[in-house]
């Protein structure tokens, strides 16, 4: 079981930046992979970001060059650096982590960008 709980979302404005915690109730070097996801107002949830427990990651063609996930393991924190944001990038943001063949979702943090 791991309890997932993200936390650094609020209000930017265009251009601005924000990072994303989500911290896990037990080490994170055993989960296969961590991932952000984010959905917006009647859109489907979509993957923002995903990082392997060696380190790999992978991001969604919107987010490429803006966004850049990363973990620290001793922390058992998985962070969303956002930069350069845009008013798209207005959502509610989701951590999941993947042990095995079982899923684990945060509450989610809203993210909002506004002018």
């Amino acid at each position: 079981q791991v309890q997932l709980v993200e936390s650094g979302g609020g209000l930017a404005q265009p251009g601005g930046s924000l990072r994303l915690s989500c911290a896990a109730s037990r080490t994170i070097d055993s989960i296969n992979v961590m991932s952000w996801y984010r959905q917006a107002p009647g859109k489907e949830r979509e993957l923002v970001a995903t990082i392997g427990s060696s380190g790999v990651t992978n991001y969604a063609d919107s987010v490429k060059g803006r966004f850049i996930i990363s973990r620290t393991n001793a922390k058992n924190t998985v962070y969303l650096q956002m930069s350069s944001l845009k008013l798209e990038d207005t959502a509610v943001y989701f951590c999941r982590a993947r042990v095995l063949f079982t899923l684990y979702w945060g509450q989610g943090t809203q993210v909002t960008v506004s002018s």
